[in-house]
């Protein structure tokens, strides 16, 4: 098993760079197994949300780890409907409760409502000095929506969790955060296995000798974003994490970041609604 790697966040916190993304994955056995599997495999970071209705789940895994609360990093993130600042005070609460945590490594603002993020975001502070989150951050925020809250309030978020990958290389807002130091995180960064067939990536994991999947992480972590792959097969989640022990070169990193279509899978950061659906 190969040790978990860390970045320093702007609050002086560790995050671990590889974690479990959750999203879609469903709730009961699956995502317990799931949590158990990577907690087994050498992950230290789950990442879930109200939204995914699997933060119990998330939690009764954690739970029954055979490890230290205190050595795994836990994300989970406040949804549209609780986004005001008394409602995000009592889902933050409620979020505790189903992962029968005392308290939330990284909370995160899900989307940036257009009249609720700022209350929100104020209420995130107030739970960071209260202890119930260690750190705090947004989700898919773009780089107006973060120059908003740094004009507003004097703590910026810790990170930024936003769809990333080569096919979709977001490199101002990379260069934008990175400038504040706020993190940024990858999720769906396997590109939901949408181009995993893709000729010129398959070539560079030929040349490297180490899946697309692998390559697609790796590519992340040496752009220097902490990286969510999501699975819930066991032979995944381990392939997932077997990425510590390679380098991609200069001009292989440069080759992946040509693949860039702004092939987005989820959400349009560039386009953003007023809210997001259920």
């Amino acid at each position: 098993m190969t040790d978990q790697l860390y970045m320093k966040m702007n609050d002086g916190y560790k995050i671990p760079v590889v974690g479990l993304g959750t999203w879609k994955s469903e709730p009961g056995e699956a995502t317990y197994k799931a949590v158990l599997d990577s907690i087994n495999a050498g992950y230290r970071h789950i990442d879930t949300a109200r939204a995914y209705d699997n933060e119990a789940d998330v939690g009764r895994a954690v739970q029954d780890a055979d490890i230290n609360r205190k050595d795994l990093f836990i994300t989970t993130k406040l949804w549209n409907r609780h986004q005001g600042y008394d409602e995000a005070i009592e889902a933050c609460e409620k979020s505790l409760a189903r992962l029968g945590c005392d308290y939330i490594d990284l909370y995160l603002i899900h989307w940036p409502l257009k009249d609720k993020r700022n209350e929100s975001w104020r209420a995130l502070i107030e739970l960071q000095k209260k202890g119930l989150c260690r750190s705090i951050g947004v989700s898919n925020f773009t780089i107006d929506n973060l120059k908003e809250l740094e004009d507003k309030f004097e703590v910026i978020p810790a990170a930024n969790q936003v769809e990333f990958h080569p096919y979709h290389y977001q490199k101002d807002l990379l260069e934008y955060c990175n400038s504040k130091n706020i993190i940024i995180e990858a999720y769906s960064p396997l590109v939901h296995a949408k181009r995993m067939d893709e000729e010129r990536l398959v070539a560079i994991s030929e040349e490297i000798g180490k899946t697309p999947a692998q390559i697609l992480i790796r590519w992340a972590m040496q752009r220097g974003m902490v990286v969510l792959p999501k699975s819930v097969n066991e032979g995944r989640i381990v392939e997932n994490f077997s990425v510590f022990d390679f380098e991609i070169s200069d001009s292989l990193m440069k080759r992946l970041d040509n693949l860039d279509e702004r092939y987005v899978t989820c959400w349009d950061p560039h386009n953003p609604p007023d809210y997001a659906p259920v």
